[in-house]
Order: C-alpha cells, then structure tokens, then sequence
C-alpha cells in the first residue's frame, strides 16, 4: 500500500498548475471539492456524534496516519480543541526537497478543508501558521456559544 505520504509533491504542483491555469479561485475551488468529498464522511460525523471530542478522535487517527509529530489538548467541557504541530512531515518533505519549489500557499489546504466542516457546524477554527518556513503551525477549535469569545484568524505567512 502506498502511504498518503508519497503524493506529497503531486499535490503541491497540482496546487501549481490549478493556480496556473485558474488562479486562487481554481485552487480554492478543488480544496472544496476535496473537503465535501471526503470530510463529510469523517470529520463531520465525528463531530456530529461526539462534540469537539470527535475532532479528537479524527486528528488522533489522521495525523498518527501522517507519522507527524504533534501534540492534542481537549478540553471537553470548555469546548476547546487545541493541535501543535511540531513537525509536518508533508511541508517538512517539501522544504528538503531541493528539486521542487513548494506551492506557495500549501499550508492553507488545511485551513479551508477542515473550516468548510467545522464553521457550519458551530465551531471557530484558528489557525496559525506563522511557523510553515519550519514545517509548524498550530489550530484552536473552540465550540461556539452564549458567552464564547471567537477566535481571529491569524494570518499565513507564505499567503
């Protein structure tokens, strides 16, 4: 079987060529399609069914799959889910690799798959990626609700 891991490069220069071809929008458009497609399944049905708990229990499993190395909080009863990313092996592959340039924007695929299901869902998603240049970043999802401060975006740095 081949680990989700070896398509790396191939989804960085497909981000190109869209890019290419039909601007931003065009890579927006193919992050959405992908998020519909395959998040509907996971994520949101986790987060359906067991609260901001089910992102626990999605990222536990995905970023496991990805061999990253990261720390979880969950605070159940605050409504807070918290991811450091202390390495990304996708952008960590893509800054060693010296035979291609990495999309630009690579990064923010997480940032619009993961939003377009939580947001609808009643749920802020904040990401930093500040740190990408180092293969870092971190989320806070919190729940929504009487009383509950949202969240800003923090702004990418390669955006």
């Amino acid at each position: 079987m081949i680990a989700c891991t070896e398509f790396i490069a191939a989804y960085s220069e497909l981000f190109k060529f869209l890019e290419k071809k039909g601007g931003k929008k065009a890579v927006a458009d193919f992050w959405n399609y992908l998020s519909d497609l395959y998040l509907k399944a996971s994520l949101k049905k986790l987060v359906k069914l067991h609260g901001i708990r089910g992102c626990w229990l999605y990222w536990a499993k995905a970023l496991n799959e990805e061999a990253a190395d990261f720390t979880m909080e969950l605070d159940d009863k605050a409504g807070i889910f918290k991811i450091n990313m202390h390495y990304c092996p996708s952008k960590g592959r893509l800054l060693h690799w010296r035979h291609l340039k990495p999309y630009a924007g690579y990064c923010l695929h997480c940032d619009v798959l993961y939003r377009r299901i939580l947001e609808p869902l009643g749920y802020c998603y904040a990401a930093d990626f500040s740190q990408t240049d180092k293969a870092r970043c971190s989320v806070v999802i919190t729940r929504n609700g009487p009383g509950r401060v949202r969240l800003k975006r923090s702004s990418a740095k390669n955006r």
